[in-house]
């Protein structure tokens, strides 16, 4: 019996459905959990895809091609099967392939095992319309990817390339990173079990989840949920990723700071908002540029801070006369020993850090990424790294006048009373 699409797509892929049919991304960016209905979506959607255009060919790659038999092959004779085509294919297992018998359009199977093997790779008719890359996150990282992409991804007409995961528990991994990566023609997507039907799960599944959500959280939260979840070196516990509510971008106070690039080092400039009631902080905007002109980098700053004060590196004076000529309002801030672990621990103690990837995403991928370096032995070191933290010492340089405010106001509260004499 041939199931109605609505019965086989879940209702959270149906926007991403009519996305893909309207060729509205070049990439889908589908993270979740175990159960979360992303593999069996995509291989439906190549089905599908290929009855519509005729020339449209698939490649499907994992990382090893052992795992391809039980995996991603499987998931295609499901597919196929449950659109009632199943007698219209011809599978083969040596090399794995399927066959669209009225056009003569395949599906092929890969393992990136050696990702240089796919320059081999050739069609006698059509083209490679669709690419999936299935746990990506086996996967050593883009270099692999953009080499097998280059090879598969030729000729005229558009397509569609597919990246499944469960992401990493350590937001540095390169998968999580790289999902937090500006791109127009890229859409992610995020859904977990809680999404499906439940019926298509059956109770032994929900059954296990549950059992792992009483005893054991943190797993529960990145096994079923799909969240990173992080390795507990995270400085940043306080991080909320998320789209910001118009409340928050429509703040009375807001803060800028920039911390300058040196030799490739971005210049990194932020504006934040700040609510000291609830001590939640937010990022409004950013701009990031590598060897940015002095005149190019004020007309930046000043599209988004206006007159408003921005807090700078002091140890770049000259620059910040640069832009005081071009007229930003830019000071240095006051550094001294001890400056950057103070500031650091002022923004670990808020309520909240909100940052929304798509308004910032340099800075989401900094915070998130930024983690306490670890020893010989794996145990975490008590130190604050230097490196990929741009956007967070410009926030850091924003905020230096509130930070510095509460630090005074708490020694103030624990100095003792003078009482007619003067302590020493």
């Amino acid at each position: 019996m041939i199931a109605r699409l609505s019965e086989l797509i879940a209702p959270a892929y149906r926007a991403v459905h009519r996305d893909v049919v309207a060729g509205g991304h070049r990439e889908y960016w589908l993270r979740g959990g175990r159960g979360s209905g992303k593999s069996s979506f995509v291989s439906l959607e190549i089905a599908l895809g290929m009855l519509r255009d005729p020339t449209a060919n698939a490649v499907i790659y994992r990382k090893v091609a052992a795992t391809l038999r039980e995996s991603v092959f499987e998931q295609m004779l499901w597919a196929i099967e449950r659109l009632g085509l199943g007698a219209h294919f011809r599978r083969k297992l040596a090399p794995l392939e399927l066959e669209y018998l009225p056009t003569g359009q395949r599906v092929l199977f890969r393992g990136a095992d050696d990702a240089g093997k796919s320059k081999s790779i050739k069609l006698a008719r059509g083209r490679f319309a669709f690419l999936w890359f299935e746990e990506l996150s086996e996967f050593s990282g883009m270099a692999d990817i953009r080499t097998i992409r280059a090879s598969i991804l030729r000729g005229e007409g558009g397509a569609a390339v597919f990246y499944t995961y469960n992401p990493p528990v350590a937001q540095a991994n390169w998968v999580n990173a790289e999902a937090l990566s500006p791109r127009p023609d890229r859409l992610v997507h995020a859904s977990t079990y809680l999404d499906v039907p439940a019926r298509w799960l059956g109770g032994d599944f929900l059954a296990e989840a549950e059992a792992l959500r009483q005893s054991n959280e943190r797993a529960y939260r990145h096994m079923y949920l799909g969240e990173v979840t992080g390795t507990g070196g995270q400085v940043f516990e306080n991080l909320s990723l998320r789209p910001l509510r118009a409340e928050e971008l429509a703040a009375g106070r807001a803060y800028s700071g920039l911390d300058f690039g040196f030799a490739v080092d971005p210049d990194a400039f932020v504006r934040v908002g700040y609510d000291p009631r609830t001590r939640k902080l937010w990022l409004l905007d950013e701009f990031w540029g590598v060897r940015t002109p002095a005149e190019r980098l004020a007309e930046e700053i000043a599209a988004r801070a206006g007159g408003e004060v921005v807090r700078c590196d002091s140890a770049e004076p000259r620059m910040i006369r640069q832009l005081r000529d071009r007229g930003v309002n830019a000071v240095g801030v006051r550094k001294g020993a001890g400056s950057v672990e103070a500031g650091i621990r002022w923004l670990q103690e808020r309520a909240e850090i909100a940052i929304d990837p798509a308004r910032c995403p340099h800075a989401a991928r900094e915070f998130a990424g930024y983690a306490f370096p670890t020893g010989a032995g794996g145990a975490f070191l008590a130190e604050f790294p230097d490196r990929d933290n741009h956007t967070i010492d410009a926030v850091r340089y924003a905020m230096e006048d509130v930070a510095r405010a509460r630090e005074a106001r708490t020694v103030a509260r624990a100095a003792p009373q003078r009482r007619g004499r003067t302590w020493s």
